[in-house]
């Protein structure tokens, strides 16, 4: 396989300062336990989630891991894995995991920056996974406590609400 090369400009820019901005902005509580790694803790509509950010210079490449809030007994991963299988054909960025040293369900995504680190990016791709586990979370819920399989589980997270009570 052929590999490119071109020149870099030496200026580097770092995505993790411009989301450290994003964070204080919305006063999240935060830890950067390194270089080129934040941690983030945001409260949702149905749990709190955990945002990992890390940056790898190498590859300009910004990976976010979105944690739920929610632990999946070995009973129930079987289910779990199959409503993972479903709502990844609907992702069209990122993708659900089961992280199964421990049983928490993640929602992982990782961007090629390149050259062009940008603030509205940034700001994107966090709103992108902030919205997605939002959507889906109840799914998770219904296979969880509810005892649904995972295309009803699917279908009943999926209905669009019109309106406001």
């Amino acid at each position: 396989m052929a590999m490119l090369y071109t020149e870099r400009e030496t200026t580097v820019l770092d995505p993790i300062d411009l989301i450290e901005q994003i964070v204080a902005a919305n006063d999240w509580p935060s830890d950067r336990a390194g270089d080129g790694e934040l941690s983030v803790a945001v409260n949702g509509s149905w749990c709190d989630y955990h945002f990992g950010f890390s940056w790898r210079e190498p590859e300009r490449a910004l990976q976010l891991t979105l944690a739920f809030d929610m632990r999946v007994p070995p009973a129930r991963q079987a289910q779990i894995y199959e409503l993972l299988g479903l709502i990844n054909e609907q992702l069209w960025l990122g993708h659900f995991d089961l992280w199964s040293e421990d049983g928490v369900i993640l929602f992982r995504h990782a961007s090629l920056m390149g050259d062009s680190v940008s603030m509205s990016v940034c700001e994107e791709l966090i709103d992108i996974a902030i919205s997605t586990c939002e959507r889906f979370y109840p799914a998770f819920q219904f296979v969880l406590w509810g005892g649904k399989s995972a295309i009803e589980a699917l279908a009943a997270s999926l209905i669009e609400t019109v309106g406001e009570a």
